[in-house]
């Protein structure tokens, strides 16, 4: 008996993306973070108010993920994140201003999107790789795109909610794409999602107490990264 080769569309690509936010963020908060069921269809990406946290994806697809974080849903975050690192409370910063707010949340990205290649690298049998995340506090929307190295880009928005019902956005742009599944295989073992997140952890365990002595470097990135928005 024939069947139809399953395929896997841009979308099924965004609907892994946001199972690694949601679980990436509720295992690292110890909370419950969860996603719309509906996605919306958009023409443009933006890095919005209050946090903008964006990242570059390249290899068997190309794609830009940006997530906007408002200050309440990143103070949450960052602040149930670090409870569970075991940071006393009166220790916290309370502003999302604060540098170390920005570094926690662009290592919970980093954390993000590396269990996200994990999925495709494994599921789709391609191979992609991410730029370094860049984390920026604004007050205006910036539009970010790279459509032009897209084929046929793809856009779409996705809302989440934090346990506090605090709102925030996943954008994300790709190229329109199908992967169609020809014969049967067997997937690779899956890591065990907690000591993924361990190894991430483990490369950033000196931040966000030690990566001051990287910030004039991060700085220079973050003043080239301005130039290249034209800011």
């Amino acid at each position: 008996m024939n069947t139809s080769p399953q395929v896997v569309s841009s979308d099924d690509i965004l609907l892994k993306l946001c199972h690694s936010v949601s679980h990436v963020l509720s295992s690292t908060t110890a909370s419950h973070i969860s996603h719309a069921a509906m996605v919306q269809s958009i023409t443009r990406t933006c890095l919005k108010p209050d946090l903008g946290c964006f990242s570059i994806f390249d290899g068997g697809f190309s794609g830009l993920v940006v997530i906007n974080f408002s200050a309440p849903a990143a103070i949450e975050i960052y602040r149930s994140y670090m409870k569970q690192m075991g940071m006393p409370e009166a220790e916290l910063a309370f502003s999302h201003t604060s540098d170390e707010v920005g570094d926690v949340m662009g290592e919970l990205m980093n954390q993000i999107l590396g269990d996200f290649i994990n999925k495709v690298n494994k599921q789709l049998q391609t191979s992609i790789h991410q730029s370094q995340p860049k984390m920026l506090t604004i007050n205006k929307e910036l539009t970010i795109s790279i459509d032009t190295n897209l084929d046929e880009a793809v856009a779409r928005r996705v809302s989440f909610r934090t346990q506090n019902n605090h709102i925030f956005y996943l954008e994300f742009a790709m190229d329109k794409t199908e992967f169609i599944k020809l014969d049967e295989f067997d997937a690779e073992d899956e890591y065990d999602p907690d000591d993924l997140l361990a190894e991430h952890g483990n490369k950033s365990e000196t931040s966000p107490w030690t990566q001051a002595a990287n910030k004039e470097a991060a700085g220079t990135d973050a003043d080239d990264l301005l130039n290249e928005l034209g800011i």
